[in-house]
């Protein structure tokens, strides 16, 4: 009892130094960005419902900055038109960091239960570590959605679909009616066949849409017919926050990016996506699917702000739990261990914005371009659960360990007690040409 005691205060003050440690590290490196995207949502919703203004011509004021989303994220967003400024912030922080801490919970709960860690603590920790991640701290700043979109897909990925239920698809269909790109993972759902829930997410999808169309036929005209196509909207392709291929290209020959050389890099990026995501699929490794896929999103987007990339989240935590699965002292433990490190880390560093004023050069190349790399890298070299396959006459995916062991739905072995039962409880920076995007 008392060496249980003496953990548990260790713990404690460990947790309690690391976040000092990180709140010391974001008083410096953290950009206050003002909740700028925020305001955009919020100035918004307030010109359309109390100044009667249509809501895709409002601009934020002296910004060439308005609304993006489609109008069914108007419609999820409209009590922020209702609510102080004050009280708008307090729920979009709340919300990131609500669906933040469930999503890592899901990714990580798994791993310390497999290998015998404190749960509570391993949590704390990812958190600290996740508040000190630079796509984390500018989706807060900028008063983002990012994690909201994730959230909803993770629901569908790591909760919905390995169990087989008939709701599967529906948190798909709802993130991208919000904002468009998550729609690759319908894309995903159909190059792995999951036939049911790619109906139900594009349903879903097509059904919210029509019905914001139903309530909003002004705006939802307005969107459709020009919003979405005015590029202006958009933020300068080149900046060095835009890291997707399509960045890179515009980086190369800001005046004149070659449209080709991106569409030939997108078509290859997919090419190398459709065949890793099926084998994912293939083992049942629907957080893998999850990572690939988000990971490819950042890609092949056309803009990819920073912050965007909280989308890399999962591939990392899932490097973590490669690493730990890793024979103890073996190569492929330690080698996975410092993919991870290093990946946080640059994605925690702000490394790119050195070459914010002048990306030429071939360091300009390689450095202002970093965050695209470590995406490619995961991509590619993000492994794979092959011990997981898909088997029954219901098609799902029933798990097995390398040695035996019964796998959870998210394709990590169980922790099981000495006595063979199963474990206890089993049961942008100030001054960047922003976007609201």
């Amino acid at each position: 009892m008392a060496q249980g005691a003496r953990r548990t205060a260790g713990q404690v003050v460990g947790v309690v130094a690391l976040v000092v440690a990180v709140a010391a590290f974001l008083s410096v490196a953290a950009v206050r960005h003002g909740f700028f995207d925020l305001k955009v949502y919020y100035g918004a919703l307030y010109f359309w419902v109390h100044d009667h203004g249509e809501i895709y011509d409002y601009l934020k004021p002296g910004t060439q900055y308005g609304f993006t989303y489609p109008p069914f994220a108007a419609l999820v967003m409209l009590p922020m038109a209702y609510l102080p400024w004050s009280a708008a912030i307090v729920v979009s922080v709340a919300a990131s960091v609500v669906v933040s801490t469930v999503l890592i919970w899901w990714l990580l709960d798994p791993v310390s239960r497999r290998a015998g860690w404190t749960r509570w603590f391993v949590l704390a920790v990812a958190l600290c570590l996740a508040a000190a991640y630079e796509p984390m701290r500018e989706t807060v700043n900028f008063g983002q959605v990012n994690m909201l979109l994730l959230f909803l897909v993770g629901v569908d990925l790591l909760r919905l679909l390995p169990a087989g239920n008939r709701w599967a698809g529906v948190g798909i269909g709802l993130a991208t009616a919000i904002k468009l790109t998550p729609g690759v993972f319908i894309i995903y759902l159909l190059i792995t066949r999951r036939w049911r829930a790619a109906v139900t997410s594009m349903t879903t999808a097509a059904g919210v849409t029509l019905l914001a169309g139903a309530l909003f036929p002004d705006a939802s005209r307005e969107f459709w017919t020009s919003a979405l196509w005015n590029t202006g909207r958009v933020g300068e392709l080149a900046f060095v926050s835009n890291q997707s291929l399509r960045g890179v290209v515009a980086r190369l020959d800001p005046q004149h990016p070659s449209t080709l050389a991106w569409l030939a890099l997108v078509l290859a990026t997919l090419a190398v996506w459709v065949w890793r995501s099926r084998a994912a699929a293939a083992a049942g490794d629907e957080a893998t699917g999850l990572a690939l896929t988000g990971a490819v999103m950042c890609l092949v987007s056309p803009v990819t702000w920073v912050h965007h990339l909280v989308w890399l989240l999962p591939a990392l935590i899932l490097l973590v739990d490669h690493a730990v699965a890793a024979p103890p002292r073996s190569v492929r433990r330690r080698v996975l261990a410092a993919f991870a490190a290093v990946g946080y880390g640059l994605l925690t560093s702000r490394i790119v914005w050195a070459w914010e004023k002048d990306f030429t050069g071939v360091d300009g190349f390689l450095g202002g371009n970093t965050y695209v790399w470590i995406s490619l890298a995961l991509l590619v070299l993000l492994p794979i659960r092959t011990w997981a396959v898909p088997v029954g006459n219901l098609g799902l995916p029933a798990r097995f360990g390398p040695g035996g062991s019964a796998v959870e739905p998210a394709g990590v072995p169980q922790l099981v007690e000495p006595d063979g039962g199963p474990a206890a409880g089993e049961r942008h920076r100030v001054g960047r040409p922003l976007t609201v995007g």
